[in-house]
């Protein structure tokens, strides 16, 4: 797994499992967000309902799954302090029951991860992926 995290004595795997789950859900219901629009805006498609129903099905899951690592997150006080990106990945300072830690996610990992997870909630898990051939020649571009 391709995550740095400075890790304390109080961060136990489990919470760091919900930061880095915190970080994947923010981006994916961001990026779910944003196609809807742009589907719904495109002219492209001829019944475009279709396909902004099937990527609001997506927002919604993770919309649901993120209010449920929040609340995860408040019970075990973990608190996301910062949230980064630049080229190297995305950053998250977060302070577990009043200590600071820091953990990175690099690119590939965190697009590969984002990736497997979009196909689940659009229930495309079990599929064969066109995509995954072309994800290993090429990068998705994600940026929030």
């Amino acid at each position: 797994m391709a995550t740095i995290a400075k890790r304390n004595q109080e961060a136990t795997q489990e919470e760091l499992s919900l930061v880095r789950s915190y970080l994947l859900l923010t981006f994916i219901h961001k990026v779910f967000e944003r196609d809807c629009r742009a589907i719904g805006k495109s002219g492209l498609f001829k019944m475009p309902q279709l396909y902004m129903e099937m990527v609001s099905i997506g927002a919604k899951k993770t919309a649901v799954m993120l209010q449920e690592v929040k609340r995860e997150l408040d019970s075990q006080n973990v608190v996301i302090t910062t949230v980064r990106q630049n080229q190297h990945g995305v950053e998250a300072g977060y302070k577990c029951r009043g200590i600071a830690g820091e953990m990175q996610i690099e690119w590939p990992s965190f697009r590969r991860e984002m990736t497997l997870r979009m196909r689940a909630y659009l229930g495309l898990a079990g599929e064969f992926s066109i995509q995954a051939r072309e994800e290993r020649s090429g990068h998705m571009a994600v940026s929030i």
